[in-house]
């Protein structure tokens, strides 16, 4: 992306979620999940880290949103109360702790105190003489609201501290030193308020037999909770609140000792907070509680990272609304906003015609995906899309990913309207509607095309055993698969998320995939399913016809007329003419220049010599050493043919156990008979 593209996307992202932060802080009501507000910010955050000079003071990234409410007295905090960028991937935290060491300009301890990050409502609270005087919200982060008394009602949050001139003795783990601290008259600590998911629960139930509107999230009532001007509302609702950082100096060194003096005061602190000594620690630490997340009373969103060292902390300073010195490592994301780069149409079992929008990669729930079904056209028509535009992708369990919405708001004018094909993009027959399905008027024409992919991935052919007919069904129908080269598109994301199908299998999946994109010449000719063209003619066709590549196959075999292809051992004009025409047809070159492009190789058939040149065997009954593939596989690599009908032309019948009536003929006509023992002799 240029200069000027960046700074188009910058401004349209930066309006938009502008309008989202005043919706849900100001007026309490949420357009739009966090989670895709989030997907925004760091795109933002990124392009703004990619472009510097495009940053400006109004730009969300640069401070902490909300404006006070009206209704409350307004507070000024002592310090900006900050927020923090965020991180998604381990790649995101390496390039964070890059940029705090480039900032600092030199090698920093690897020591970090990681907390769970609450999905709930920042707060700041003020102690003075060991008295609770103020309890305020973040609001701007200079100014927040003053919303002491509903603070008050929250029994997790101390009324009183031991203050004044009281001494506290502190043990610290590190060298086992012991330091005293002296309460100072005004004290200053921050945490968070949340509500427990029993308790929205229970609030959602009371709100549903009053038949009153039911709440999205804990973290919506937390919010409003805190802000209603009724305390007895506040108190009704059995908020609770862990604290996680003191403002005022005690003359504490590290951050993990800031939760040790939060503890010794008498405030909540979370006791899943730690202390970590790696960045491969930290990796686990939010990987663990990813999965175990459940387990929690409370709703999280993630780990966030913190330098535990206070001075490095401090001379790391401030980047925008974020301290440089911490990272919100987030939990993939259940919704995220990504570009719908094209539209493709596949043709299921049925000769269903169905929608499928190809997006930039992007992480949803644990996995990177690429694709998105979009079941019919009207579900085009109802979202308003457009290729080019920004959308957002949902998915909640594990279900399907979604588009769920458009942000018109970001269109450029350059974003293309969606046509749907009039002709089925397989056969070309003429499409038609049936009720909002859009079909193939070829009634053969789904199960002829299923055919062919099983054709494709056949032994025979690129002998990709992992892709079964029924996972071929699968993909077909949602739409993961159009034509035989997507099989070598497939991502790992794409798969997992269907039902039965995990990430080991999906894994598999891709890496057997991945192995088999070199094919040799006969294996790659038989698998494009030329009508009359079976194992023995792709076979005849390469040795007459030789090429490298897929790029000069095409180009060599489109220019073979009849004639040419007629000078083959058993190629008659039906075989030349069938293998002609497929060749000219233009879905047929446009499916090998596909091919070409996802990878697909002509092998280098080096043979290990060519002592069955000019021989051709049958093989009959059942081999015990190999395969009757892997048979055909050892003839033909040493120059020999196979053949499935026994003639004069026939040099050896191989045997195996219980062979069949081919045995018999073989013996009338007087051909060498040979068991598996002389067969296995001869290829040595």
């Amino acid at each position: 992306m240029d200069r000027a593209a960046a700074r188009e996307r910058i401004e349209k992202l930066k309006k938009l979620i502008n309008r989202y932060r005043y919706s849900r802080l100001v007026l309490n009501k949420e357009e739009i999940s966090p989670e895709t507000e989030d997907s925004l910010k760091k795109e933002l955050f990124d392009l703004e880290q990619k472009f510097p000079e495009l940053v400006t003071p109004d730009s969300p990234s640069q401070r902490v949103g909300g404006i006070p409410l009206k209704a409350f007295k307004k507070v000024r905090h002592e310090a900006r109360m900050l927020s923090f960028n965020d991180a998604f991937s381990e790649e995101d935290v390496k390039d964070w702790i890059t940029r705090v060491e480039n900032y600092l300009g030199r090698r920093i301890k690897r020591e970090f105190y990681s907390e769970l990050k609450i999905d709930g409502l920042a707060i700041e609270l003020v102690y003075e003489n060991g008295v609770l005087v103020q309890g305020s919200t973040r609001g701007d982060g200079l100014v927040g609201e003053d919303v002491t008394q509903n603070l008050r009602t929250i029994e997790a949050i101390p009324l009183s501290i031991s203050g004044g001139s009281t001494s506290q003795k502190l043990k610290k783990n590190s060298g086992g030193r012991t330091s005293q601290y002296l309460i100072p008259k005004k004290l200053i600590v921050r945490g968070e308020v949340f509500l427990t998911k029993k308790e929205f629960e229970r609030i959602n139930r009371e709100q549903k037999k009053k038949g009153e509107k039911i709440y999205a999230n804990p973290r919506n009532i937390a919010a409003g909770s805190v802000r209603q001007l009724d305390p007895k509302i506040t108190a009704a609702r059995k908020l609770d609140s862990y604290q996680y950082a003191i403002v005022t100096d005690l003359g504490q060194r590290t951050h993990e000792e800031e939760h040790e003096l939060l503890h010794k005061l008498g405030f909540r602190i979370n006791p899943n907070n730690k202390r970590l000594n790696s960045l491969e620690e930290v990796f686990e630490f939010r990987n663990w509680w990813e999965k175990h997340r459940e387990k929690l009373p409370y709703e999280i969103d993630g780990t966030v990272v913190i330098l535990n060292d206070n001075k490095v902390f401090e001379r790391a300073g401030v980047i925008g609304k974020a301290p440089r010195g911490a990272v919100a490592y987030k939990f993939s994301p259940r919704e995220a906003t990504t570009v719908v780069q094209s539209i493709k149409v596949q043709v299921g079992r049925t000769g269903a015609l169905t929608p499928v929008a190809v997006l930039s990669p992007v992480g949803v729930g644990g996995i990177t995906i690429t694709h998105a079904t979009l079941h019919n056209y009207d579900e085009i028509q109802r979202l308003g899309l457009k290729i080019g535009d920004t959308v957002v992708v949902s998915r909640a369990g594990d279900v399907i990913p979604q588009i769920t919405k458009v942000l018109k708001e970001l269109r450029t004018g350059r974003e293309k309207e969606i046509h749907f094909p009039k002709n089925c993009p397989v056969d070309g027959s003429r499409v038609m509607k049936d009720g909002a399905i859009y079909r193939c008027s070829n009634p053969k024409c789904g199960a002829r095309h299923r055919e062919s992919l099983y054709h494709f991935v056949s032994r025979a052919a690129f002998d990709i055993r992992g892709l079964g007919a029924k996972i071929i069904d699968r993909f077909l129908d949602e739409g993961l698969i159009t034509d035989a080269a997507d099989v070598f598109i497939l991502k790992e994301g794409d798969i997992a998320v269907l039902e039965r199908f995990g990430e080991k299998s999906a894994e598999n999946i891709v890496k057997e995939v991945m192995e088999k994109t070199l094919v040799t010449l006969p294996r790659f000719i038989y698998s494009l399913g030329i009508l009359h063209v079976g194992e023995e003619t792709a076979l005849l066709l390469s040795r007459r016809f030789p090429v490298s590549t897929v790029r000069g196959l095409t180009q060599r075999y489109k220019d073979l007329s009849v004639e040419d292809l007629m000078q083959i051992r058993d190629v008659g004009p039906a075989v030349a003419r069938s293998i002609y025409n497929w060749f000219r047809e233009p879905r047929n070159l446009k499916l090998l220049g596909k091919l070409e492009k996802v990878g697909v190789k002509i092998k280098d058939e080096k043979t290990a010599g060519q002592e069955f040149a000019g021989k051709v065997f049958i093989l009959t009954g059942s081999l015990e050493s190999m395969s009757r593939d892997e048979a055909k596989e050892k003839i033909r690599d040493l120059g020999g043919d196979v053949s499935e009908t026994v003639s004069k032309k026939t040099d050896y019948v191989v045997t195996g156990s219980d062979p069949g009536s081919k045995y018999e003929k073989a013996k009338k006509l007087g051909i060498e008979i040979i068991s598996e023992g002389e067969f296995l002799k001869m290829l040595k």
